[in-house]
């Protein structure tokens, strides 16, 4: 469906697509006309434009996602476009504003906001070339760096030292960009441009490169920190970097997988894991947290009851949650304030039912996002499945694959998804009755193609016909067999597949050389 354009949109569209004649006319735009042409040149792809708005800005914020977001001129929200060619003439004027002597307007703009780019899998903009938020983090360091080096040039205006710019932004690191990064981040006293880090990401990279890093990011400012992929941080590290960083406005941690792991606990990892809880419950402003893939059995209560504020968001998916701790999560006071909630890979129906719907009982006037992959919800379970799930009339997401649920359940629960009013998102699992018979869950990676395409298309059709049927067009069902679309790693799986490989060798090398020992 086509969103209305006000007459105002429609005459600064006409006036940006002829670009060679909007780039001479642009002295002659009123000030608070500036965003209006810059939301249209975006949506045409107006590079050359874009890029001197940007140089001749003359407003004191520059805010991405409010730009870009939906404006009384133009309701569509353009700020999911990470369009390569709009994001570059973007950066690259931000440059050419510092280094613009003969703008004819003075230059106010004191803060640059990055950070409402949305990052999504798929592209709307017409070249199909996207800048994520790694080539982002790429691109700023070396137009900063560029910036500091025209700074020592005999002939810099003078002007120029005066000019100071926070950029507020989301940096992606990785082994790939590290170096460039640092030296930007070293270097930020003395750039125009202040690169100030909102959240960070880290991706393959050995730990003492990320303990420097961290601390060069300012993390007084930080209110996102993600260590994912290929980062060997281990729970005694991380009682070394709550110790050593403090973290006032952290408001959400992921945490890479096996950062915990209870099974080899001794009296002095007891300690550490109580140190780090009550490290966290000094972070006041805490409200989301992922710690997938650890083993955390037995210790949710002593890692969460600490906190001062209640969880927003919270994903212990694959963590070997037991009894208790299904018990402290449905009876605590972050229950009744879950937004987003993953339990993937807990045998929800054998372990803890009874417990779990109490928790989501407690979540389901809040409750926004689920996530029950691996689960093993089988047709026995739909029928409580629904009965549990009826209450959440706000969840805008609901994703279960993995789960041994046959044609038949899934057109049945599909049914009653219909009813929830705010759903958007369905990721649903392939039927259990399009594999071969005798197919065990959950499904190695080697088997989970192995299933009949042509029934499983027919089912897949079935179902969205079942959402038409209710007048459900704006639900998505789909069924990502190798988990949901990851921005981040898509744009360096190059990298995160180098680094693996280099892992296994590494590992390869080690038990060689220790056989040869032994032999």
């Amino acid at each position: 469906r086509a969103t209305m354009k006000s007459l105002r949109f429609l005459s600064a569209e006409a006036f940006v697509s002829n670009a060679e004649f909007a780039r001479k006319s642009l002295s002659a735009v009123a000030h608070n006309l500036f965003p209006l042409l810059f939301k249209a040149s975006y949506l045409l792809e107006q590079g050359e434009v874009i890029h001197d708005l940007v140089e001749n800005w003359p407003l004191v914020d520059f805010n991405m996602g409010k730009l870009l977001g939906p404006t009384v001129d133009y309701q569509e929200d353009l700020s999911h476009r990470t369009c390569s060619v709009c994001l570059e003439s973007c950066l690259t004027g931000l440059r050419d504003y510092v280094l613009n002597n003969f703008s004819p307007y003075m230059k106010r703009l004191k803060v640059v906001d990055l950070t409402g780019i949305k990052d999504v899998e798929v592209q709307f903009c017409e070249c199909k070339k996207t800048m994520g938020r790694w080539a982002r983090t790429q691109l700023l360091s070396k137009l900063c760096l560029e910036l500091v080096v025209y700074l020592q040039q005999a002939h810099c205006n003078p002007g120029t030292f005066n000019i100071s710019i926070d950029v507020l932004i989301d940096l992606f690191v990785t082994e790939r960009n590290y170096e460039l990064v640092v030296e930007a981040l070293l270097k930020k006293c003395c750039c125009p441009l202040k690169i100030c880090c909102v959240a960070f990401r880290s991706d393959n990279l050995p730990l003492q490169k990320f303990f420097y890093i961290i601390k060069l990011a300012d993390p007084a400012l930080l209110r996102k920190l993600e260590i994912v992929h290929n980062v060997r941080l281990e729970m005694e590290h991380l009682e070394i970097l709550f110790n050593s960083i403090h973290f006032p406005l952290l408001m959400s941690l992921t945490l890479p997988a096996r950062t915990f792991n209870v099974q080899r606990f001794t009296a002095t990892d007891e300690q550490v894991l109580t140190n780090i809880g009550e490290k966290m419950g000094e972070m006041t402003q805490l409200t989301e947290l992922c710690m997938s893939f650890s083993v955390l059995t037995g210790r949710i209560q002593k890692l969460l009851s600490p906190l001062k504020t209640p969880l927003k968001m919270l994903d212990v998916s694959n963590c070997s949650l037991n009894h208790a701790d299904m018990a402290y999560l449905a009876n605590s006071f972050h229950a009744n304030h879950l937004e987003a909630l993953d339990l993937s890979g807990h045998d929800i129906p054998e372990l803890y039912p009874s417990t779990f719907f109490k928790l989501l009982s407690h979540s389901s006037s809040v409750l926004r996002s689920l996530t029950l992959e691996d689960c093993n919800i089988q047709d026995t379970h739909v029928n409580m499945l629904i009965l549990g799930l009826s209450p959440c009339q706000k969840l805008y997401e609901f994703k279960f694959v993995g789960n041994p649920l046959s044609s038949q359940a899934l057109k049945h629960l599909f049914t009653f998804l219909c009813e929830l009013p705010m759903l958007k998102n369905v990721e649903f699992p392939v039927p259990r009755d399009c594999y071969p018979i005798g197919i065990t869950y959950p499904i190695d990676d080697a088997s989970i193609c192995r299933f009949d395409h042509q029934k499983y298309e027919s089912v897949a059709e079935e179902l969205n016909l079942i959402l038409l049927q209710a007048n459900r067009e704006d639900v998505k069902a789909s069924t990502p067999l190798f988990g949901s679309y990851d921005a981040a790693v898509q744009e360096t799986n190059n990298e995160l597949g180098a680094y693996l490989i280099k892992s296994f060798k590494e590992t390869l090398e080690k038990f060689t050389t220790s056989f040869n020992k032994m032999s």
